[in-house]
């Protein structure tokens, strides 16, 4: 199997992390991923916002909890969160920060990093909270959180693979 049907294959998400920052260089690499996915007409309506900060992520964390309804970590304690933003005024936009959303997962793995798709940040930067740590980044209102992607290295074995579903691929 070559390296990228690897990466596909074996990337899990991982929901516990070390303490230990992903080297400046290793990030770089990933952000890197990230700006080269596919977006409508080309037109590359996302932003990526690097937070390594521990109490900033601290905040995000606690907003993301609220959203659920509970205090918990929802990041796990990972060292790093990207949050991919994108132009609401875009049609797909949606679809456009997804696919950096698992640029930046799969690229991540290749390098030995661990990563996990963390939801709710459409509703985080919805609040008065959220849109004011858009507007300390520089990001106007037109943009929309579509996920936070959680960076680092877990701290227990990668998760076994579920077993694929019946019916995942019909042949038409």
């Amino acid at each position: 199997m070559n390296e990228t049907l690897k990466v596909l294959t074996e990337r899990r998400s991982v929901r516990s992390y070390k303490d230990t920052q992903v080297p400046e260089e290793t990030l770089q690499q990933i952000l890197t991923a990230g700006e080269y996915a596919p977006s409508g007409m080309g037109m590359q309506p996302v932003v990526m916002a690097v937070v390594q900060d521990k109490e900033t992520i601290r905040q995000m964390s606690r907003m993301n909890a609220a959203v659920m309804g509970n205090d918990s970590d929802p990041f796990y304690g990972a060292p790093t969160v990207v949050v991919v933003f994108a132009d609401s005024r875009r049609g797909t936009c949606v679809e456009d920060g997804s696919l950096v959303m698992g640029n930046l997962m799969n690229a991540a793995f290749s390098l030995g990093v661990d990563s996990c798709w963390i939801h709710r940040a459409r509703e985080v930067f919805q609040t008065e909270e959220g849109k004011a740590l858009m507007k300390k980044w520089g990001l106007g209102e037109e943009y929309i959180g579509i996920g936070n992607c959680i960076l680092g290295y877990g701290d227990k074995p990668l998760p076994q693979a579920k077993p694929r579903k019946e019916g995942f691929v019909i042949r038409a």
